[in-house]
């Protein structure tokens, strides 16, 4: 018999396990065919913003000093999605590649449809098991991060962002005024570059060449490389493509989030190239609880940012008076940024607003608005 408080953990933790539902709906999709494989996207990013127009806002805070056995089946989730999100990527592969009644438009369009659930669902729990001290899961989340062909991601996450957010020297703080249409280039190529050489200068802080085994690289690459060989024994040259086309849509849903997160928020320059402290101000927070429910707390990223190590379930909430909101969940917030005169028209003045009342001291912004070295006068 299941200990009562055990059921009450389950409970609570129950509607963050609402993703899970995504992977028989791809395969209904595949199944099924036609109008219906456009079911997966719309789900994803309608029905969850429905839950955030019925079901409000959450404000409550969990206790930030709640034991980790307390987090059993929260972390459970996170823990068996790989397992499950490598069986339905590789087993969509082998059937659509072989379904006769799947033409290839429809084929592409059902990995678009994969790619929102590899970005939207794998990425943001490999970004969760990535940030954990036990070794297996983060060893979860690199594999994650392989079957989307950014494994760089994890470097460039803990090695650069975490330490330079909203600073010239971190490519995916968004600059202000800077659309996603040049932001999205310009963060796959600097990104890469980026982590590579924050893993090189912390080897050869230890007086290692970039070429030693513990460089986290060597890593990436096998996992990478093994994914596409798989890809291809699966589905041939037609899977391989297949593979691709959704490790793309997975990095784009991942970076159209990253944009929204730290748009136009900037860390005060203190001079000789310091920043102050990050602090909740810093990230865009958002309460919605459908979305919450969807990206396990991700939209709490000021007290991520703030304390980084904590578990999502006890991620903290912020109130308008602590850091900057966003007026609504991620996934209407990352359709409104592919059109940035409109993104522009709802962001620009609150990022205005932000700067007034965090640093009314400032009065010459455009050293930050241009990526440069920021020295206020």
């Amino acid at each position: 018999m299941i200990p009562a408080v055990q059921v009450s953990h389950f409970s609570r933790a129950l509607p963050f396990w609402l993703p899970v539902l995504l992977l028989p709906l791809a395969w209904f999709c595949a199944v099924t065919g036609g109008l219906a494989i456009l079911l997966m996207p719309i789900v994803t990013w309608y029905m969850f913003s429905v839950l955030d127009a019925v079901g409000g806002l959450e404000t409550e805070n969990a206790d930030p000093e709640t034991p980790e056995s307390d987090l059993f089946w929260y972390r459970a989730i996170t823990v068996m999605w790989p397992p499950l999100q490598f069986a339905t990527l590789f087993g969509m592969i082998w059937y659509v590649t072989r379904a006769e009644h799947l033409n290839t438009l429809e084929s592409i369009l059902m990995f678009f449809g994969v790619g929102v659930i590899t970005g939207t669902i794998g990425i943001t729990y490999s970004h969760e098991l990535m940030h954990q001290k036990n070794a297996k899961e983060r060893w979860l989340g690199d594999i994650l991060l392989a079957m989307v062909m950014y494994s760089h991601f994890r470097s460039e996450h803990l090695r650069v962002h975490h330490i330079y957010v909203g600073t010239p020297k971190d490519p995916v703080t968004a600059r202000y005024n800077e659309g996603f249409h040049r932001f999205f280039p310009r963060v796959l190529r600097e990104s890469i570059v980026s982590s590579f050489k924050a893993e090189k200068a912390m080897l050869a802080r230890r007086g290692l060449p970039w070429t030693h085994k513990s460089n986290p690289f060597w890593r990436y690459w096998a996992l990478q490389a093994a994914m596409l060989l798989l890809a291809f024994g699966v589905g041939g040259w037609a899977g391989l493509g297949l593979f691709l086309y959704q490790a793309f849509i997975a990095i784009w849903q991942l970076e159209i989030v990253n944009y929204v997160e730290h748009y136009g928020l900037t860390r005060k320059h203190l001079g000789e190239g310091k920043y102050e402290h990050v602090k909740p101000h810093h990230s865009w927070n958002a309460s919605h609880k459908g979305t919450n429910w969807l990206l396990i707390n991700l939209q709490r990223h000021s007290d991520h940012h703030y304390k980084p190590d904590r578990r999502f379930p006890l991620l903290q909430n912020y109130s308008e008076d602590e850091a900057p909101q966003l007026p609504h969940g991620y996934p209407l917030m990352t359709m409104g940024a592919m059109i940035p005169s409109y993104w522009r028209r709802v962001m620009n003045p609150k990022v205005r607003e932000w700067r007034a009342k965090y640093y009314p001291e400032i009065e010459d912004w455009k050293p930050y608005n241009k990526g440069q070295n920021p020295l206020p006068r």
